[in-house]
């Protein structure tokens, strides 16, 4: 049996997008985590080893396949498709854990998209998405593919629970770009799910609805004004936001200096922010400054509005 390694990036996300709670996601450029898959005759799947973003052996991650959003989506693809061979794995995380950017997503496409690598013939992307989101329910303790989906296909993605597997990939605007700001925080996805609201009134749910609508229309028309009078979170964001303590002024900062929307990334405690192309550098200054000024240290990513998904390198 051939024991060459296949390695396959997948890139972070930006969950929610604002408007869209577990229905929008956003593929982020430059930053995401590598699974290497060989097959072995072992049956079943096994991590021989995971690293850090430092290239260092990563401390706070199980090598247990049952306890990985990596080796669990490999693993469901493996069982599911009859697959008469086993897997090691090496995972190499590029995100930081708890940190909004769809980390624990980005290791369980990149898991399964790696050992999809391995087979004579390999299955279509739409073929292995339900099988990430299994492991990404692990760490999130929910079924949504807001950070798997375009970890997966890339782009901005609309993805509600009862249309899965289908999705439909949503263009932004050429000129757009995305900023995403990751302070050196951490926030718990699970645990910042099991604390929000359950019940909510029937008008902030009507103008919350409004803005999704308005979103994706501006997005369908390439339509600037529409994207920015509409890429609000009135039920989630005030939330949350407490539990970031640099969200208001790095917010205002990029909204001052020309940002089109600014919300938390996914459950945060990262921040994201759309702007113009030509305004991004700028913008991600001012919101690393703001962040700073916190006393946080904090990292800066900027994207293209329609980045690529998850490749085999």
């Amino acid at each position: 049996m051939k024991n060459n390694f296949v390695t396959a990036f997948a890139p972070a996300s930006i969950g929610n997008v604002a408007v869209g709670f577990d229905m929008l996601g956003l593929a982020i450029e430059n930053v995401g985590d590598r699974v290497s898959a060989r097959k072995v005759e072992e049956p079943g799947v096994h991590i021989k080893e995971i690293y850090d973003e430092f290239g260092e052996i990563h401390m706070n991650l199980s090598k247990e396949a049952s306890k990985n959003t990596a080796s669990i989506s490999a693993l469901d693809f493996i069982e599911t498709n009859n697959i008469d061979f086993g897997v090691e794995l090496i995972i190499h995380k590029g995100i930081p854990l708890q940190s909004g950017m769809g980390s624990s997503a980005a290791s369980a496409v990149a898991g399964v998209v790696a050992v999809n690598a391995l087979l004579d013939e390999p299955l279509g992307k739409k073929d292995l998405l339900m099988h990430a989101i299994e492991g990404e329910k692990f760490a999130s303790a929910g079924l949504h593919a807001d950070n798997v989906a375009p970890s997966l296909f890339g782009g901005l993605v609309f993805c509600p629970q009862d249309e899965l597997p289908n999705t439909i990939q949503l263009n932004l605007p050429n000129c757009i770009s995305s900023i995403v700001l990751h302070p050196d925080l951490s926030v718990n996805t699970a645990e910042s799910r099991a604390s929000l609201k359950a019940n909510y009134s029937l008008s902030d749910l009507l103008k919350q609805q409004s803005y999704l609508s308005g979103f994706i229309l501006g997005v369908k028309e390439s339509n600037l004004n529409l994207i920015e009078r509409n890429l609000k979170d009135i039920i989630i964001e005030p939330q949350r936001s407490s539990a970031i303590s640099c969200f208001d002024k790095v917010k205002n900062t990029a909204m001052e200096n020309g940002a089109i929307g600014c919300s938390i990334s996914g459950s945060g405690p990262s921040i994201f922010a759309l702007c113009k192309n030509d305004d991004a550098e700028l913008i991600a200054s001012k919101m690393k400054h703001a962040c700073e000024n916190q006393n946080l240290k904090c990292e800066t990513w900027i994207s293209q509005s329609n980045s690529q998904g998850a490749v085999v390198e």
